[in-house]
């Protein structure tokens, strides 16, 4: 895939779809022609470690909901995805099992009375780990681009943490940010 004129977008990825519309990803694939999947490598409740902890705002060691997935591109590795959510959101719900959720974790969040309403992300590139290198086909020597994101519901309740690592060499993020009134105030 390298080469390849890929931009992602972080919006559509915790806005709910419409109905009977895909996830995100395989409808951000789709749109370009090409064929997108993921594998569910693990789900369940996890001990929170000191990352995640400080994303979700809880402490380290709280349980939390966590999610691996290996997203694949015309059947190629191209992002490992760790999603992490407060028990209180997703104990019990289809986040919890390996079992794919239709039209995505953002549809469900929605249904459960957790949508998304705000978004901080830090990206940052470093080396990758033996096993990211494993699970992502890379060399040691190939850099990868990792998006630590954080979702917050409409009361400004951490609802989801994603830890997101990606060959740099396969990825382009787009950031677009809106300047309202409120923010021209201070200039």
């Amino acid at each position: 895939m390298a080469g390849e004129d890929w931009t992602s977008s972080s919006a559509a990825y915790v806005r709910p779809p419409d109905e009977g519309a895909p996830d995100a990803w395989s409808a951000e694939l789709a749109a370009r022609g090409v064929r997108g999947g993921q594998r569910i490598l693990h789900a369940g409740e996890v001990p929170a470690s000191v990352e995640v902890a400080e994303l979700l705002g809880v402490a380290a060691g709280d349980v939390v909901v966590a999610r691996r997935r290996l997203m694949l591109r015309e059947d190629e590795p191209s992002e490992l995805t760790d999603t992490y959510y407060p028990v209180r959101v997703a104990r019990g719900t289809a986040l919890a099992s390996t079992a794919r959720i239709r039209g995505g974790a953002a549809r469900l969040l929605a249904e459960l009375g957790f949508a998304g309403a705000r978004v901080v992300e830090d990206v940052t590139a470093r080396l990758p780990t033996r096993p990211e290198q494993s699970l992502l086909g890379l060399a040691a020597e190939q850099p990868v681009l990792t998006v630590a994101r954080v979702t917050f519901d409409a009361q400004d309740s951490r609802i989801q943490a994603d830890l997101m690592t990606m060959p740099a060499h396969l990825q382009r993020l787009r950031y677009e940010t809106r300047i309202g009134s409120a923010d021209r105030a201070h200039d």
